[in-house]
């Protein structure tokens, strides 16, 4: 029988705070929804319109023009995990969510007098407020590892973070503020634990984003070679093309969560689509997008001197929209249900950090294929945008399978939110 002690692990104190009334829930919630809406107009506004004001105003080259749009789309969705960061551990969602949609203003006065003024200026834009939002994704409780002060048995290197030795002993008894930086709680650990086990099934979703960034800044070049008149006296802008994926993504979202998951429950005997299985049907959704836009493109250059309807790009971007409703929604719940509730901020930014790696790996994307190919060049009329797209294809294949075998090895934390 083993006599040895068990390792003692760095309890969890938990601080009682009291308020002296109800504050959030429904009060706030209105003045949030406009907040948010108000800036996703003007940002998806701004970034449709990017490249072809890169294109007109900057005379940049369409290539170019469309990595440069991509980085600007990037970075507007990394900086909401610095958001997360500070809303989870210093300053809370509101104050976050405030400085954010401030200096979002300060961003797009600064923007418009790059065109109002002759002097060229960059611009900035931080997205501080998306990373705080609270987003609604699903019922069921987050995992709480604190209930017995015992860390769990997977990834059980890292419980060494929090075990006491008799120097610990000694440190926390003199100097407290010591102690905590040479100790972690037990939630601490289990803290990390969460956001170490998603990472493989996170990362699939790099590849995936870096098609839609390729394809939502090659289909802008696109629709400037191609017949955008609707009747005689009306022109579809070709930063406006874009806009049918965001119209897909919210009818699709309307239809999934009125007819199809209902329908799915009533097959199942109850039980909804798990987040996996969206995000699942999303990558399939995601390359047969690609492939009907490399179908669109060789049927526009098998046709040289006649000019091809932009709606036929609808078709793609369509199906791309569809896909993202499936996928974007699907991360989004995954991350909130399996991680902490201490780190709740930080899941909600995880997809758009994804959504922002995607949108970098896109420009090195097209930068490797414009060197070691002829398929981009600067006019793309003379060049194979089409093999582009059925690259994207396989890969977005090959990621898939990807996907499917970190799906069948992750263990979840909370599955009564599933």
């Amino acid at each position: 029988m083993d006599s040895s002690p068990k390792p003692q692990y760095l309890e969890d104190q938990e601080a009682q705070t009291k308020t002296g009334g109800k504050r959030g829930g429904w009060i706030t919630l209105p003045f949030i929804v406009a907040t948010m809406l108000g800036l996703g107009l003007a940002v998806n506004g701004t970034t449709s319109n990017m490249l072809v004001y890169l294109l007109k105003e900057y005379h940049v080259d369409g290539v170019k023009a469309a990595q440069i749009a991509n980085v600007v789309r990037g970075s507007l969705n990394l900086v909401p995990i610095a958001g997360a960061v500070l809303s989870d551990s210093y300053l809370g969602c509101f104050p976050v969510i405030l400085a954010g949609a401030a200096i979002n203003v300060l961003a797009f006065v600064l923007f418009t007098l790059t065109a109002a003024l002759p002097v060229r200026k960059g611009s900035i834009k931080v997205g501080g407020a998306q990373g705080s939002v609270q987003y609604n994704v699903g019922a069921g409780a987050v995992v709480d590892p604190s209930g017995d002060g015992a860390p769990s048995k997977s990834l059980r290197f890292l419980n060494r973070a929090a075990m006491i030795t008799t120097s610990d002993k000694s440190s926390i008894s003199g100097d407290a503020s010591a102690g905590a930086w040479r100790l972690c709680t037990v939630q601490q650990v289990e803290d990390l634990k969460a956001v170490v086990s998603v990472f493989p099934l996170w990362s699939s979703g790099i590849l995936l984003f870096m098609s839609i960034g390729v394809m939502i800044g090659m289909i802008v070049l696109q629709a400037l070679a191609m017949d955008r008149s609707v009747g005689p006296h009306f022109s579809i802008p070709a930063g406006s093309v874009g806009v049918s994926c965001r119209v897909s993504f919210i009818l699709a979202t309307l239809v999934l969560d009125r007819a199809i998951f209902p329908l799915w429950r009533r097959i199942t005997g109850g039980t909804p689509p798990t987040p996996l299985q969206r995000v699942g049907i999303g990558h399939v959704l995601n390359v047969g997008a690609l492939v009907a836009a490399a179908l669109v493109e060789r049927r526009r250059l098998a046709q040289p001197g006649v000019p091809m309807s932009v709606m036929w790009l609808l078709f793609p971007m369509g199906i791309a929209g569809v896909g993202e409703a499936l996928h974007f929604p699907g991360n989004m719940a995954f991350y909130y249900q399996e991680f902490p509730k201490t780190l709740r901020s930080l899941a909600t930014a995880m997809a758009p950090m994804l959504v922002a790696l995607g949108f970098f790996s896109s420009t090195m994307f097209m930068d490797v294929v414009a060197r070691v190919t002829m398929w981009l060049p600067e006019n793309i009329d003379h060049g194979r945008l089409d093999n582009v797209y059925w690259t994207l294809a396989a890969v977005g294949t090959f990621n898939f399978a990807y996907f499917l075998a970190c799906d069948r090895r992750y263990k979840y934390h909370n599955r009564t939110a599933m």
